[in-house]
This record gives C-alpha cells, sequence and structure tokens, in this order.
C-alpha cells in the first residue's frame, strides 16, 4: 500500500485532472451560447433564485464593483436583464432577467444541464451520491484548516 502522502498526492492529481476536463467541457457548453462564463453564471443566478441586488451578485462571484456594474450594463444593453428598484433599500437596485434573458435560457440552460450530466454519465447514481458526500467532507475539513 502506498505512503500516506503519496496516496493523497495521487488523489489530488486525479481530482485536479477530472476537474479540469469537466470544466472544460462545461466552458465549452457556456461559451457555444455566444456568453462569457461571467454573463452565464449571472444568467443562471437569476433564472434559478430570482432578482438579486447587484452588490449581492458581486460578492456571490467575487466580482469587484466596479466590474459588475460593466458587466451588468453589457447584459442590459442586450436586453437580457433589467434594473429594477430594490423595495427594501431605495439607493440598491435588484437584477431581473427580462423575458428576452428568460426565454434564452428556457432555450440554452436545458442543454446545459445535459452537458453536465453527460460528463458524470460514468458513473451510476449511488456513486454519485456517494462523491458528493465525500467532497462535502473534503471540503468542509479544507475549510476548517488555518
Amino acid at each position: 500500500m502506498p505512503d500516506q502522502s503519496n496516496l493523497d498526492l495521487r488523489l489530488f492529481r486525479v481530482w485536479m485532472k477530472a476537474s479540469k476536463a469537466i470544466m472544460e467541457n462545461i466552458i465549452k457548453d457556456v461559451e457555444s451560447h455566444n456568453l462569457s462564463r461571467e454573463n452565464f453564471m449571472i444568467l443562471e443566478l437569476l433564472y434559478s433564485k430570482g432578482p438579486h441586488p447587484v452588490q449581492k451578485i458581486s460578492e456571490i462571484f467575487s466580482i469587484p464593483s466596479g466590474s459588475i456594474t460593466y458587466v451588468v450594463d453589457k447584459l442590459e444593453k442586450k436586453s437580457l436583464v433589467a434594473r429594477q428598484p430594490n423595495p427594501n433599500d431605495r439607493r440598491a437596485s435588484n437584477v431581473v432577467l427580462t423575458e428576452e434573458g428568460r426565454t434564452l435560457f428556457d432555450e440554452i440552460f436545458p442543454k446545459h444541464v445535459a452537458t453536465i450530466s453527460q460528463n458524470f454519465s460514468s458513473i451510476t447514481d449511488d456513486e454519485k451520491v456517494q462523491l458528493i458526500e465525500l467532497l462535502k467532507r473534503v471540503g468542509m475539513g479544507a475549510e476548517n484548516l488555518d
């Protein structure tokens, strides 16, 4: 049996290689819809979770406040999102999907989900559940390190 460090290194290399291959496939899918990764992430957030304040989107995706304004402006020019006054804070605005944005995502999101599913088609549903639990434990363990 390999010593602990060699096993950990092997696990890390395999994990990174698998993650890289999956991300390349997902990025290729996103870009096939003529959207940048940032634009896709924002549209997907609004599609799945509803309106969000600009500042919250900035925090979720770690996009600097100056850049998020530019990204949202570009999406607004494409008529995919709109800004609406935030009912809880008159100084802020919520970003919402427009009808055009929703129509676009109604079309592309099922294809995107199918691409994700294809990337995990080599393992069973039970193995997927097991992998989710293992990755959660690894992630929580890593978060608790100094």
